[in-house]
């Protein structure tokens, strides 16, 4: 299990590396091509993190349920420049992961829905089963209550049953 946690935190390690400070803007802004397509990248990072615990399951060194539990803790603590996060939730609508947020995580989020009505669990699972794709809505940034217009961009990971997130502020 060392080693699996060792060989995945390089992948992560790696990937960060790759990315230029100067990709990452903290302040809100319009829809930007250059931060859709770093939300886009950064998705694509963390699927391919879950994806490498995925090949050490099937390769017999973990259950599928250790191999979920050490792709939520990894996905939970991993970020990207000042404030970008990662969730993940199951095609039923189940959050897996969300920054840690114990009254969120392992509840059904499915008819969450945003101050205009957007049902954005719903358009997350349609974009996850399309393949991927970016979703609008407005959501509290961490720590705060007021919702704010976001954009994120979301995955899915079938072997686990999870579409995976993160998003911007606009």
């Amino acid at each position: 299990m060392k080693k699996v946690l060792k060989a995945v935190l390089l992948l992560v390690l790696n990937a960060g590396l790759l990315m230029s400070p100067g990709c990452v803007q903290t302040e809100k802004k319009e829809k930007s091509p250059d931060m859709d397509l770093l939300i886009k990248s950064e998705v694509e990072t963390a699927v391919s993190m879950l994806q490498a615990i995925f090949v050490k399951h099937e390769q017999g060194e973990m259950t599928l349920e250790q191999a979920k539990k050490l792709g939520a803790d990894l996905l939970r603590e991993l970020s990207y420049g000042n404030e970008g996060y990662f969730w993940a939730d199951t095609t039923e609508g189940v959050n897996v992961v969300l920054y840690g947020k114990k009254d969120v995580e392992g509840t059904n989020r499915l008819e969450a829905k945003d101050q205009n009505g957007t049902f954005y669990i719903k358009e997350f699972l349609a974009k996850g089963e399309a393949g991927g794709g970016y979703v609008e809505y407005w959501f509290p940034q961490k720590g705060q209550v007021t919702p704010q217009p976001k954009r994120s961009y979301v995955l899915p990971f079938k072997p686990f049953g999870w579409v995976i997130g993160t998003g911007y502020y606009r």
